[in-house]
């Protein structure tokens, strides 16, 4: 049988593995901080991806005035271009270890 420590880790907000309440406020910063690394990120991945997905399938090749490597985009760049995506969504995450608490 579990005891009631098992009934409130689950159900607490914060729990705190030491005795001093004072890492409570840093809980709630870090807390705020991730929140607004993941909107940052979904807002770029949502933004590159609705700019460079059309892009790839071709939808720049009836311009005459857009540039050559984009009207005719190879495979391999577009998934570079995917694969920088992606590259810039961890760093900007790993940011996160460099906020001051």
């Amino acid at each position: 049988m579990g005891g009631g420590t098992d009934v409130a880790v689950e159900t607490a907000g914060v729990t705190l593995v030491g005795a001093d309440l004072r890492a409570v406020p840093k809980a709630l910063r870090l807390g705020e901080e991730t929140m607004r690394t993941i909107r940052q990120n979904l807002g770029w991945a949502f933004g590159y991806n609705i700019v460079l997905i059309p892009v790839a399938a071709g939808a720049l090749y009836p311009i005459s005035a857009a540039p050559e490597f984009l009207r005719h985009l190879h495979p391999i760049l577009a998934a570079l271009a995917m694969a920088f995506s992606s590259v810039s969504v961890v760093l900007n995450s790993l940011r996160l270890r460099l906020k001051k608490l």
